[in-house]
């Protein structure tokens, strides 16, 4: 229409799109409220009048602009203005056109932003999506301007609009009834199954509509975009998707929607690649006239050899070479000067180990000379640079790449051979040699391509391995004896060095703040209790969560603790620190804690920093430079000089940096020194242990203290959060975040056909109770037959089984079977004593199950069980190809086995 309202030019919002945006949110207000309540919502109704009349006035006084300033160009505007009706060759009024304006406008404001919104955030997401929409962008469009003949050009762009328009249609729920006079006083539905009154108004619910497995497959709540592909979308029932409505009342905008939405993408694609602002994020919806994302953030980088400059001329109708110079821009070499030689740090993981590395790396860097620039792999997508040493350290997740370097890996895939000529990296990764199959996958594949694309490897690969050691003391041998000396071949001695223990800070008693870094919420304890008796050491806590926080059943709590009093009062205590100490800490590249500002030293220690991480191999070297006795420092040094004693006495034993001080009374450690040795506090992760059916605004945890002997045989040992949990009480507040677990982890869509098998000891009952309890809750809303559910659960009694009255009264409902493996009570298990054994014990159920029902497998436990259960259906594998005369060895099984995870067994171990 010719106008522009340059938003991106104004300090404030025009008024046009300020009064569009109050009305729709009032319109959908009274939308849902009776005509009753909003007659009396006078303020409310006073300005939705002024903002529908300015809405009507701009667009009047534009189109009258028009008419006393009229142009040839070809417009929208021109068009209403000068077209006749091909049948009473009659012009659209003034006034009829600017409603039409008004429409378009809000049309593409409130439906089109909505889905380009959801369309976004798979593309964030599904990486190869992405990539594959800009292979056909790149072959249709090239880099040229972007025109209308291209746009029927591009189906596969046009499937991924499709598929995001099926599982979120902008119009959810629209009204059908019956034609009249077609029917008396009722009418049947759904072969006679339901009768209707005749005056009924049916709403029809898309988004369930959309997701009919019967129509879509067994993937049909998942994004998928080949569902949509014009070979298979041409095979779908008539009414199989309806997202902008149906009948005279759908959507008369669909045609200007879906060029508009088409375009948008081109030449967004065309451009630049997206990636979410936070890869913890899910999906939450939010509704106005429409349903759109909440929370949704994402970040664009140029895509390789563009610049601004470049989109400027495309977009003024140029060609330009997607290249500057022949080299990619991800290569180009950065021309800032500082004292430090410069450094990138690149992380990537789901638990925050890899981060607190990073962290602990950046602040190290200074002392070898080096300014570090740490940030998460998906950050560094199309810039890493040659100037610099680029270390990357991450973990895998089952296999697969962490959230936050899915879409770096993907990057790497992309590039052609010898794109990274002239970047020098180093890879350090962390693992669990628990799994074998995926251990150090990820790294091992970083480390790969990045050699393979031209880029140069600056020393052997680290590794960490959880399941043998402590990971910061594996890191800290690898950094200082492996990294730094090759950094140093590389690069030359720096001179610029900064003590990497020196902090400078001022303890003051006169002043207090607060600082949280965490992307989380907060959520209110409704109960919390321990459960089999006073004396166990299980809870069970019940969260009210936020209003804008959902979750699905094998969804993982994340949660924010705080450090127990008994191990700030001993911190206190050894830095003799009145209890009302304040500390302002200054800023510095070196430290990660919150600086300028006075905080209280208890509060500092209680929520930013780790007090009981294991001690490292350069944290115990300078306890001992600062020893005086002879003695404490000869202990010292004999585990600096012996890596197995150093293992066993402290990784072994979790002797905290902490524990050292209080054991050796003649170190004398300054207090902000000892802050520089603390790692950030990192969240807690736990397997929710509810369904959202029973109630989506509240989840449950069913969790462990650890609250034992320190194993040092020095006082006690307290987890934190774990201990933080235990200690709430109904009406405290908590700050937490929902993690979504692994795609393949949850429910099976359809629970009527597909039995399920659930393997679990302890608290890895957690998952299985929000599935049974979801099971349960469905079967009383009528669905009685949902295929069976087996739960395999180690205990030491019967007695001890967590949840155990619920789940009888679920069993007898039907909704699940227990099968019990007794580890102080075989007599109780059919001589079962680990859950392992009671599968062997009832294989033929398993088998039945598992063949013949196609049942999923869930196990949810430590390396041991899931081990156990490994073994246990590769042997069993063995034992079918033997009966059916086919020969297969163990290796053949365990390929099959292989292939079968995250399809057929599926585990929430950390990998």
């Amino acid at each position: 229409m010719e106008t522009r309202f340059n938003s991106f030019y104004r300090e404030d919002m025009h008024p046009f799109p300020r009064a569009m945006t109050r009305f729709l949110l009032s319109a959908g207000r009274k939308s849902i409220l009776p005509s009753m309540i909003t007659k009396f919502m006078w303020s409310e109704n006073k300005q939705y009048e002024e903002d529908m009349a300015l809405m009507q006035k701009t667009a009047m006084d534009i189109v009258q602009d028009r008419r006393a300033h009229p142009t040839t160009k070809k417009s929208l505007l021109n068009a209403m203005l000068n077209g006749k009706d091909p049948k009473t060759g009659q012009k659209m009024s003034e006034q009829s056109i600017a409603y039409n304006m008004v429409t378009f406008l809000v049309a593409g404001h409130e439906t089109t932003a909505g889905f380009l919104s959801y369309i976004f955030y798979y593309l964030c997401t599904k990486p190869e999506v992405q990539l594959k929409a800009q292979q056909e962008i790149d072959e249709v469009i090239g880099d040229g301007p972007v025109h209308y003949s291209h746009m029927s050009k591009l189906p596969y762009i046009t499937a991924i609009m499709r598929e995001a328009i099926r599982l979120h249609p902008p119009a959810p729920a629209p009204s059908r009834g019956p034609r009249k006079g077609t029917y008396g006083d009722t009418f049947t539905m759904h072969g006679g199954d339901y009768i209707v009154p005749k005056d009924t108004i049916i709403r029809c619910l898309m988004a369930k509509i959309h997701r009919d497995p019967s129509v879509w497959g067994a993937d049909a709540a998942d994004f998928n975009p080949e569902h949509c592909v014009e070979e298979n979308f041409k095979k779908i029932p008539k009414n199989a998707w309806h997202p902008f409505g149906m009948g005279e009342r759908a959507c008369i905008g669909r045609p200007f929607a879906w060029l508009e939405s088409t375009l948008a993408i081109a030449l967004l694609l065309q451009n630049f690649s997206f990636q979410l602002a936070d890869p913890s994020y899910t999906l939450r919806t939010k509704q106005t006239l429409t349903v759109k994302p909440t929370g949704f953030f994402m970040k664009a980088s140029l895509r390789d050899g563009i610049t601004v400059q470049t989109i400027e001329q495309r977009l003024a109708g140029a060609s330009h070479p997607t290249a500057t110079n022949g080299v990619p821009k991800e290569i180009e070499v950065s021309n800032g000067k500082s004292s430090q030689k410069p450094m990138t740090i690149l992380w990537a993981g789901n638990s925050g180990t890899c981060e607190s590395l990073a962290q602990a790396l950046g602040k190290n860097a200074g002392a070898h000379g080096y300014k570090a620039e740490t940030k998460c792999l998906d950050d560094a997508v199309n810039s890493l640079l040659r100037d610099r040493p680029i270390v990357v350290i991450t973990s895998s997740y089952e296999g697969e790449p962490p959230d936050n370097a899915r879409h770096f890996v993907h990057y790497l895939e992309t590039l052609k051979e010898k794109s990274l000529e002239g970047v020098s990296y180093a890879v350090f990764g962390c693992g669990n040699h628990e799994w074998q199959a995926t251990y150090q996958k990820i790294p091992k594949l970083c480390d790969a391509m990045m050699e393979e694309r031209g880029a140069s490897r600056l020393s052997d690969r680290g590794l960490a391995d959880a399941a043998e050691g402590d990971l910061f003391t594996d890191f800290e041998k690898w950094e200082e004896h492996t990294l730094w000396p090759a950094l140093q071949k590389k690069y030359g001695e720096s001179e610029n060095t900064i003590d990497e223990f020196h902090l400078e800070a001022d303890i003051m008693t006169d002043a207090r703040a607060s600082h949280l870094k965490q992307p989380v919420c907060s959520a209110r304890v409704l109960s919390n209790s321990q459960i089999e008796s006073a004396a166990s050491q299980r809870w069970h806590i019940t969260v009210k969560l936020p209003s804008n926080m959902t979750y699905r059943a094998g969804d993982y709590l994340a949660v924010l603790p705080l450090n127990h009093d008994h191990t700030i009062h001993r911190v206190m205590n050894h830095f003799h620190l009145p209890y009302d100490a304040m500390i302002s800490i200054h800023p510095s590249d070196t430290t990660t804690l919150p600086t300028d500002s006075p905080i209280p030293v208890y509060e500092l220690l209680r929520s930013y920093v780790e007090l009981n991480q294991p001690a490292t191999y350069k944290q115990v070297r300078k306890l001992s430079s600062l020893a005086t006795d002879a003695a404490e420092k000869s202990s010292l040094e004999a585990l600096l000089h012996d890596p197995a004693k150093f293992s066993a006495e402290i990784t072994s034993k979790h002797q905290s940096a902490l524990d050292l001080l209080e054991k050796h009374s003649s170190i004398h450690l300054l207090f902000p020194s000892y802050l520089t040795m603390l790692p950030q506090l990192r969240l807690r992760q736990y397997s929710i242990s509810s369904s959202p059916l029973s109630d989506p605004t509240i989840c449950t945890l069913t969790y462990n203290v650890l609250d034992t002997a320190h194993l040092s045989g020095d006082g006690r040992f307290l987890g934190a959060g774990s201990n933080y949990l235990a200690s709430l009480r109904p009406g405290d507040t908590l700050h937490v975040a929902v993690k979504e677990s692994h795609s393949a982890f949850h429910l099976p869509l359809d629970i009527e056909k597909t039995p399920i098998i659930m393997v679990a000891a302890g608290t890895g009952i957690a998952p299985f109770r929000g599935f049974i309890q979801e099971r349960a809750c469905q079967m009383r809303a009528g669905r009685k037959n949902l295929a069976p559910a087996v739960l395999y659960f180690g205990t030491q009694t019967p007695e001890q089984v967590p949840h155990r009255e619920e789940l009888r009264d679920w069993e007898e409902a039907g909704a699940v079977a227990t099968r019990l493996a007794c580890s102080r009570a075989e007599k109780e298990s059919k001589g079962a004593k680990y859950v392992q054994e009671r599968l062997e014990v009832e294989k033929e159920e398993l088998k039945e199950l598992f063949r013949k029902g196609g049942a999923k497998v869930y196990i949810c436990g430590s390396g041991r069980v899931a081990e156990g259960v490994r073994e246990l259906c590769v042997r069993l594998r063995m034992e079918r190809l033997k009966e059916e005369g086919r020969a297969c060895g163990k290796e053949e099984a365990e390929e099959w086995y292989k292939e079968m995870r995250n399809e057929r067994f599926m585990s929430d171990v950390f990998d």
